[in-house]
């Protein structure tokens, strides 16, 4: 059996590549110059709003969400099982390769092919609803009315939720502990169920559950919507629901923490982090008295927040610019307002990062579904299925990473041209305003592709 570390981190580097890296970086720059006088020239008025959609089909909601629901609590259960019964082994049990392939990255892809797919198999909110209609049936009559959503927690539940995560994934030594990570998707879902009972569950879905809104704002570059109250399947124009998110507190610091702790993934496979780390834990060691392993814990923490603020302080020197066309406005006004454009590329640094992570370790759940404890079962006959590293070379991995930087990035200029257009009724102080966001884009794809070429040297 052929499995590789489920935890590691995805980038693989690029080898063979005829054309150096420079070329890409300036290529990747050209393109998004030629992109910002494209849309200034060729976009003077809003196009994505009101959202353009166009209905696909009949979609039986209810039963869809059943179904996937039962099938959401169904794996739930199995992969938390197996964390606690199997071998406690990461590259042998399933739930590490669970969770941080098929589930932390797998589902981020799909949310972009086919809309919001975690809503429907999200399996503590089918356990919220299931609880709800039996307490509604037994009881005969209305629940208690939920309390009230406090206007100021906006989206922190979830910003602090996916800091959690990344910490879990990229800092904590035991991270493919089986039994661990049981433990926390235990607590985890616990803590969203009180959240559902206390704010509602829709509520609480919509801004305080972590991985809901996560993978909802990947969904909403997608060009499928699903509408619960017509019973149908949407197809509307890329980028266009973006437009409709509700834009509250937190959400601003959620897109920075996204980007930011993928940032900080490569980051940390470059020669630069290799050659910090151990200063940084041996600081920690040698004068604070910390353990190696704690000292390397919070070393590697430092390099985590210190990438999600440099994060931030890019996009807060790119709204600052652009109060220099609309003074009157407050920063945290206009930040929020242009939150969105961050978005697409949150999700390019998504599948630049992880796309070989998936291309190879997803193969690992053909033989791990087979023998998901580790004990030598064969249920499907694939427990001695392989990894073939031969689907996709280093190299087309190489292209991938810089196609989807680049494309990523140049969404994320559509979208604030949108925005800018919509806002100032004079289109020269729309075109101007997003100069500094041109300049914010340049940077992270600078960044970007910095990072997957010092990874691929490491």
């Amino acid at each position: 059996m052929n499995i590789v570390i489920p935890f590691a981190h995805g980038i693989v580097g690029k080898r063979d590549i005829p054309i150096p890296d420079y070329v890409f970086g300036w290529a990747a720059g050209v393109v998004l110059i030629l992109s910002f006088v494209g849309l200034a020239v060729l976009w003077p008025k809003p196009i994505l709003q009101p959202e353009p959609a166009k209905r696909l089909c009949f979609f039986p909601s209810l039963l869809v969400d059943i179904v996937c629901g039962v099938i959401g609590v169904a794996l739930f259960v199995i992969v938390v099982y197996a964390g606690f019964a199997g071998v406690q082994v990461g590259t042998a049990n399933l739930e590490p390769t669970f969770v941080y392939v098929t589930f932390w990255v797998g589902l981020a892809f799909a949310s972009l092919l086919f809309g919001n797919v975690f809503g429907p198999f999200n399996p503590w909110r089918a356990i919220a609803r299931a609880v709800a209609w039996v307490g509604k049936t037994v009881s005969r009559g209305a629940l208690p009315e939920p309390i009230a959503y406090p206007r100021w927690l906006g989206r922190w539940p979830a910003a602090v939720g996916i800091l959690c995560f990344a910490w879990l994934e990229l800092v904590y030594s035991n991270k493919d502990d089986p039994s661990t990570l049981s433990v926390l998707a235990l607590a985890y879902a616990a803590i969203q169920l009180v959240g559902m009972s206390i704010y509602g569950i829709d509520t609480w879905t919509e801004r305080g559950d972590a991985f809901a809104v996560y993978f909802g704002l990947f969904a909403r570059v997608s060009v499928f919507e699903r509408r619960d109250d017509e019973d149908a399947l949407y197809i509307r124009a890329p980028l266009s629901a973006l437009f409709k998110l509700d834009i509250v507190p937190g959400t601003v610091a959620l897109l920075c923490v996204m980007i930011g702790s993928t940032s900080f993934d490569g980051f940390s496979n470059g020669v630069l982090w290799n050659d910090l780390a151990p200063d940084l834990q041996k600081f920690f060691v040698n004068d604070l008295g910390a353990s190696l392993n704690t000292g390397l814990e919070l070393a590697f923490t430092v390099g985590l927040l210190f990438m999600i603020a440099f994060v931030f302080g890019v996009y807060r020197i790119g709204v600052a610019g652009m109060r220099l066309y609309d003074p009157e406005k407050p920063w945290l006004v206009l930040a929020r307002r242009f939150v969105i454009s961050l978005v697409p590329i949150s999700l390019a640094y998504v599948i630049a990062h992880y796309f070989s992570l998936l291309a190879y370790q997803g193969q690992a759940m053909a033989s791990l579904a087979s023998d998901p404890l580790g004990t030598g079962s064969d249920l499907f006959g694939t427990a001695s299925v392989g990894i073939n590293y031969g689907v996709v070379s280093a190299s087309g991995i190489w292209y991938v990473q810089v196609a989807a930087l680049v494309i990523g990035h140049v969404a994320g200029l559509m979208v604030a041209h949108e925005r800018a257009v919509s806002d100032y009724p004079d289109s020269r102080i729309a075109v101007r305003s997003q100069l500094w966001m041109l300049g914010v884009m340049v940077v992270f794809t600078s960044l970007g592709l910095w990072i997957l070429s010092a990874a691929g040297q490491a």
